[in-house]
């Protein structure tokens, strides 16, 4: 039932509306969060204007920003509450901090007048900015009602530059109810300046490219936004292409130059050994897809990346570029220079390429079927989200194909639980394709409120739950490395019941051939949806996984 308002109490435009105001012109038609006494006027106005999508935890709400600004391509709004709902979204930012997502977090803050009082106001925190400052890449406070389109605008410049960073706004209650839009003040606008690229190494890099007769080439996220210019510099350089994890999809994987996310398998490792000329651009090189750092690279080593910082941190670089890729790679693109590579190196990448997926698959066992099944059915354009779990980290990682990096979002910061938020943020970002989420039961407890959140915001979105009755990838950990099996044996909820108790469509999976057709009818629903998948019913028997974590032994 509405509650009309009576003609002496009408609401007056507050900061929601100016909040509103920059998210139009920005692009951004929702915000996630939970609503609190400290955020209602924000959350009041995006709901009555955009699109606001409630969740049951400040983390998800973060989790689900972030998932729709990489599926989108835009800025991600979060908005919590002050306190206690700014410390359930750190680990969410941190998170994103990681991932380098482009999320703008807005929590609540006390009124101005008594920060800093220590008197003990509902939600007061000490030190509430410091903590924002810790897992952001930007961070204020705001502390004048006609300075908040400023200041937000601030936060979304911070947003667009590069490398990127979320960034928090900690909001006094009473300046969300004090700020008009016909009050800002004007704003100043900041041109964002990139770094000049020394068109010196650039030549360099041509001369290099050009008697390179073995070339290949690994990208990481940093690559992301020069998907035309390498898919050039792929042909014209006749290079095969290995990824990170976050670099999947930048090159789309039906690409027969893409190897992939594979480096650490034996076949890749040889044909890294046979490389002459090596080029890394935007990554990190992190530890779980070096060996922990025990994979050995060729020289020579030209690094691209856009912080000066990374340039030679894990592997020595022979020519460092700093510079955004798109532009880096179009400089080299424009120069004059030709490559002949071995006639024999192009069948080498695609007999790698094809050994280490023809490995895999066999290996994987019933879970193949699955993989298929998911790549067959999705839209080239459907996301992914994966959370940390076995299917994942095993075969979805690297299997399953992606066709754009904006499809292929998961927790690189490795965090558990975060799967399920990141699939209906998603599913938002792209509402006219369904999204699939893939999750363990261990890591959909973390969150097992979310799956109401889903129910009630109807997005396109199939949530496949992995079931082994617990932490498979650290049972197997345990095993592998002689511990004792402790803590990973989990009470599991019946998802059935559950997903009726929400309304939720739902099928459960028992061996082979039965998932196809689950599938099939789930992504008819158009909505929300439950798949179950019994691991232990899997035919055949998939090899097990043990992450590639680094034990250390007394020597």
């Amino acid at each position: 039932m509405s509650v009309e308002l009576s003609p002496e109490i009408q609401k007056e435009a507050t900061g929601g509306d100016v909040l509103v105001q920059v998210m139009r012109r920005h692009g951004v038609d929702t915000a996630f969060g939970v609503i609190s006494i400290h955020n209602l006027p924000l959350v009041e106005a995006v709901d009555r204007e955009l699109n606001f999508v409630a969740v049951r935890h400040e983390a998800a709400a973060v989790n689900a920003a972030d998932a729709y600004s990489r599926a989108s391509g835009k800025v991600g709004v979060a908005i919590t509450s002050t306190g206690t709902g700014a410390g359930n979204a750190a680990g969410s930012m941190i998170e994103a901090l990681t991932a380098g997502s482009r999320v703008l977090h807005i929590t609540g803050q006390i009124d101005s007048e008594f920060m800093g009082s220590n008197r003990g106001v509902i939600h007061e925190v000490p030190r509430q900015l410091e903590m924002l400052e810790s897992v952001s890449g930007w961070a204020r406070t705001i502390f004048n009602a006609k300075d908040v389109e400023a200041d937000l605008e601030e936060a979304i410049s911070h947003l667009g530059t590069a490398p990127y960073s979320p960034a928090s706004i900690e909001w006094p209650t009473d300046l969300q109810y004090l700020s008009a839009p016909e009050e800002q003040r004007p704003i100043e606008q900041t041109a964002i300046t990139k770094p000049e690229i020394d068109q010196a190494s650039v030549a360099r890099t041509v001369e290099l490219l050009s008697r390179a007769k073995r070339p290949l080439i690994w990208v990481g996220g940093g690559a992301a936004g020069a998907e035309k210019e390498l898919s050039r510099l792929l042909e014209r350089f006749g290079a095969g292409l290995l990824t990170s994890n976050s670099g999947r999809g930048i090159v789309p994987e039906d690409n027969e130059r893409v190897i992939g996310n594979f480096a650490t398998t034996p076949e890749a490792t040889a044909l890294i050994a046979d490389c002459d000329l090596f080029l890394s651009i935007g990554t990190h090189f992190r530890s779980n897809e070096t060996k922990h750092y025990a994979m050995a690279l060729p020289t020579p080593h030209i690094q691209i990346n856009i912080d000066p910082a990374a340039i030679g941190r894990v592997y020595p670089a022979d020519i460092g570029l700093v510079g955004d890729s798109s532009r880096v790679l179009e400089a080299i693109d424009e120069s004059e220079w030709s490559s002949a590579p071995d006639a024999q190196w192009a069948s080498r990448i695609k007999q790698t390429r094809d050994t280490v997926r023809k490995n895999l698959t066999e290996y994987i066992g019933g879970y193949a079927e699955i993989c298929k099944s998911l790549r067959r059915q999705l839209d080239r354009e459907s996301v992914v989200a994966r959370d940390v779990t076995i299917p994942s980290s095993q075969w979805g990682n690297r299997l399953l194909e992606m066709y754009s990096r904006d499809t292929n979002i998961f927790p690189v910061g490795g965090g558990i639980g975060q799967g399920l938020a990141m699939g209906i943020g998603a599913a938002h970002a792209r509402p006219g394709v369904p999204t699939a989420v893939m999750v363990g039961d261990g890591g959909l407890a973390v969150h097992l409120g979310e799956l109401a959140s889903l129910a009630g915001s109807g997005a396109w979105c199939v949530v496949l739950v992995f079931n082994d009755s617990g932490y498979g990838v650290l049972r197997n950990m345990q095993q592998a490395n002689g511990f004792a099996q402790a803590a990973v044996d989990l009470h599991t909820p019946d998802f059935k019941l559950l997903s009726e108790s929400l309304n939720l469509p739902f099928w459960r999976v028992r061996g082979a051939g039965t998932f196809d057709q689950a599938l099939s009818e789930a992504l008819a629903i158009c909505g929300p949806a439950v798949i179950e998948i019994d691991v232990t019913a899997l035919d055949p028997v998939p090899g097990s996984f043990v992450p590639p974590v680094h034990i250390p032994t007394r020597s």
